[in-house]
């Protein structure tokens, strides 16, 4: 609808939002096979899952937000020194409220299950969408005052502002998506949760270790056990707080590493 509409207008800033929604689809698509191969359990050549999946998604979707916003700033500026009247306004307003609508209600539901997934891939396709609502608001709102004043410079202005603004966004997405794949620990929060639930089990550790990979996260650490400890005792206590971790974190994976105190 917005292409066939920019066509029509000549608007670049209605063409720009073509080029969002169209990154949005592409997006989709890709998430939707991240999301499919991550779930996919462990194998031998994967032993650890395939959870980065979703954050190799995560930075392609971030480059060609990079790339639309390229293309977009340059019609804007072309049009800055070569004005040109857009036509059939009101139809560019229209499509962009119905654009901004919709995608309020699919942001909503993919919010939703990213959350309850812990899926970095659907955050990411929701955070374009609520970007896209903002976006289309805005260029409903821009073509409305060039149909109102007759002010044609600021469909370029607006093209760029809303290429700015995905600029924002694709950066923010970037250092979510990219960061995981360096093996980055787990968040601040997390980590004191984590730290918690071994404090209040009376656990003796050290070299706590953690890393997340799209929804999967990975804990490792010494246990300090009595020196002349049974393996057997050694072992349930290790099964009992592996429980108790797995109980409070979703898609987690423990590694113990019994020492005895000196």
């Amino acid at each position: 609808m917005k292409l066939v509409v920019g066509l029509l207008t000549g608007s670049v800033s209605v063409l720009s939002e073509a080029i969002h929604s169209s990154i949005d689809l592409v997006a989709a698509i890709i998430a939707f096979f991240a999301v499919k191969i991550s779930g996919n359990p462990p194998d031998e050549r994967h032993p650890y899952g395939h959870g980065k999946v979703e954050n190799v998604s995560g930075v392609i979707e971030a480059l060609l937000i990079f790339i639309a916003s390229v293309w977009i700033i340059s019609e804007a500026i072309r049009k800055l020194i070569h004005p040109e009247v857009p036509d059939v306004l009101g139809l560019g307003v229209i499509v962009m409220a119905v654009s901004a609508v919709i995608n309020v209600f699919v942001s909503r539901q993919l919010y939703k299950v990213a959350r309850e997934t812990d899926s970095v891939a659907l955050e990411a396709d929701a955070l374009h969408l609520r970007t896209d609502v903002i976006t289309s608001a805005g260029v409903a709102a821009g073509l409305a005052l060039i149909w109102i004043t007759g002010w044609n410079i600021m469909d370029p202005i607006i093209a760029i502002m809303v290429a700015l603004l995905i600029i924002w966004e694709a950066w923010m997405l970037l250092r979510k998506a990219f960061s995981p794949l360096l093996d980055t620990a787990l968040s601040p929060a997390e980590i004191e949760k984590l730290e918690n639930i071994l404090e209040e089990m009376g656990v003796r550790y050290h070299d706590l270790r953690t890393r997340g990979a799209g929804h999967q996260r990975f804990v490792e650490f010494h246990l300090d056990v009595p020196p002349r400890e049974t393996i057997e005792t050694i072992h349930d206590r290790c099964d009992e707080i592996e429980s108790r971790i797995q109980g409070e974190f979703r898609d987690i994976t423990v590694v113990i590493h019994p020492e005895p105190l000196k």
